[in-house]
């Protein structure tokens, strides 16, 4: 607006100010003595309106000068006689008028000027302060919209940490030397206190702890400050109705620079429900560990009288053996060399029926789960010398492929022992009543990082509607089975994370292939 209204341009340079005063007195005394306009009976109005203009653009200075050149001006060429400076006595009352109007007009303006200028600073100043205003109005907008997402995000932050550490029944917790400081929803839950009377001092926390864990937590934890270190302690509460729950805590004390402690905050994980887990687990595994001892000692029983022959041999060897040995040392001329040699056989005899005796004693001993590095092929031999008696029994011959080189695999070799066991007794009587050749063949190899092992029959082979109920428990074909062993041997076979299944064979029998892990740690 001030670009278009000439009154409210902005103050002319000093030199800019004084020429305006020059051209606007001889502006005033042309216009005033041009004859055209006929205005020589106004010229007072004319000068008055030179010096208005010129206390407007250039203030007091320019102002009083122009008062003076249209003085000069007014008593040369309007007060008589004309044309002429010299005193004119009878006219001075009317120059002083006109030079006090002017004076007076002059300063009017320039009082104007100021105060418009002012005006203009003051609305310039108050733009301003507006437009700050209303940018910090914007400024304060955004912030208390930041404020509010960073609010809303704090609020569903501790939503989720809420609803978080309830789905894992983990609590949060922070004190100091003098109170505790913070303690979570969860741990409330978890330590029974109630959350309307506020946070729980460190006596009452102390008398939930259980009495025989107290002062180790105390000195666990006092240990880990003296340490400077995080720490990580289980110990039991007991709530005031009786219940006992386990606690898992975790603990970061927090240090300044000169080494004095702050505060320490940490995490306690309610962990009952896992340790009454582990505990129906440390009784799972003894209840599996006494069927398979029970599933050994009935099939040990049947094999009773097997067993009894496989162990008169070498002992009746041994006998054989001595008598020939004192044979030979009776005599007029002992015979030193031979009697040597038979007590050498009667030693080996000896040693075999005392390799029997502690195999069947394996097998029959009852406690948990050993692993060990463990040669799948030795096993295989040994169970084949063990029932060597049952096979010839029977006759039945066995043809055994194992390859060579296998790499040994972390198991229970007892365990072990008993599922080849039952696999080749349950060859061994699916092929009593077979009026044919009777073969029991048993493979081993190397597949990728498992060995399989198979324990193939020419027996009767499986019923196609039996096929997926030989390893159920207490299943079986037999007249006087259990119907554990297969349901055993499946269990310790998964047990050393393999696998235990069985098909039928494209002529007679069954074959019975199982996995073990060529690297394996005991599985839940």
């Amino acid at each position: 607006m001030s670009r278009f209204n000439p009154l409210l341009w902005p103050r002319p340079s000093v030199i800019w100010s004084y020429g305006i005063t020059a051209l606007s007195v001889v502006a005033a005394l042309v216009l005033s003595r041009w004859p055209v306009l006929h205005l020589e009976t106004a010229p007072v109005s004319l000068f008055f309106c030179a010096v208005m203009l010129s206390a407007w653009f250039g203030g007091m200075g320019p102002g009083l000068l122009a008062t003076a050149l249209s003085s000069l001006a007014f008593d040369f060429y309007f007060l008589p006689p004309i044309h002429t400076l010299a005193p004119k006595p009878e006219e001075i009352p009317r120059l002083i008028i006109f030079t006090v109007s002017a004076l007076f007009v002059g300063s009017l303006s320039a009082a104007q000027r100021s105060a418009t200028n002012s005006l203009r600073h003051a609305r310039d100043d108050l733009k301003g302060t507006v437009q700050e205003l209303q940018r910090t109005n914007e400024a304060l907008r955004a912030e208390s919209i930041e404020r509010q997402n960073a609010e809303d995000k704090l609020r569903r932050s501790e939503a989720y940490l809420t609803e978080a550490q309830r789905l894992s029944h983990t609590g949060s917790w922070a004190f100091n030397a003098r109170a505790v400081l913070y303690w979570s929803e969860e741990n409330f839950l978890i330590w029974g206190f109630n959350p309307q009377q506020g946070l729980p001092d460190r006596t009452t926390i102390l008398e939930r702890i259980h009495p025989e864990d107290r002062d180790r937590m105390l000195e666990y934890v006092q240990k880990a400050m003296r340490e400077k270190r995080d720490y990580a302690v289980e110990f039991r509460i007991v709530l005031p109705e009786g219940t006992v729950k386990h606690i898992q805590g975790l603990g970061h004390p927090v240090f300044s620079a000169n080494g004095e402690l702050v505060e320490v905050v940490g995490t306690q994980l309610d962990i009952t429900e896992r340790k009454h887990a582990e505990e129906e687990r440390e009784k799972l595994r003894q209840a599996q560990a006494d069927l398979a001892h029970i599933s050994r000692v009935n099939t040990m029983g049947e094999l009773t009288a097997s067993l009894a022959h496989e162990v008169n041999q070498p002992i009746a060897a041994a006998v054989t053996d001595a008598s020939t040995c004192l044979r030979w040392l009776v005599g007029d001329t002992p015979n030193i060399e031979e009697a040597r040699e038979a007590a050498m056989r009667t030693v080996k005899d000896g040693k075999r029926a005392a390799e029997i005796v502690s195999r069947i004693r394996l097998l029959f001993t009852k406690g948990s789960s050993q692993r060990e590095l463990v040669d799948v092929n030795e096993v295989i031999r040994e169970m084949n010398l063990l029932l060597r008696s049952e096979l010839t029994r029977y006759s039945i011959s066995v043809r055994t492929d194992l390859a060579a080189n296998l790499p040994q695999i972390m198991g229970d070799r007892v365990q072990l022992q008993q599922v080849l066991m039952n696999l080749m007794i349950n060859g061994i009587d699916a092929m009593k009543d077979v009026n044919a050749a009777r073969e029991l063949a048993i493979k081993s190899h190397q597949e990728t990082e498992h060995l399989m092992i198979s324990v193939n029959d020419t027996g009767l082979g499986l019923p196609h509607e039996q096929a997926n109920q030989i390893f159920d428990a207490f299943f079986t074909t037999k007249a006087h089975g259990t119907g554990m062993g297969l349901s055993v041997s499946r269990s310790i076979v998964e047990s050393h994370g393999g696998r235990l299944w069985a098909a039928s064979n494209s002529g007679r029998g069954t074959t019975f292939h199982f996995t073990l892990p060529i690297r394996t740690e005991a599985h839940e």
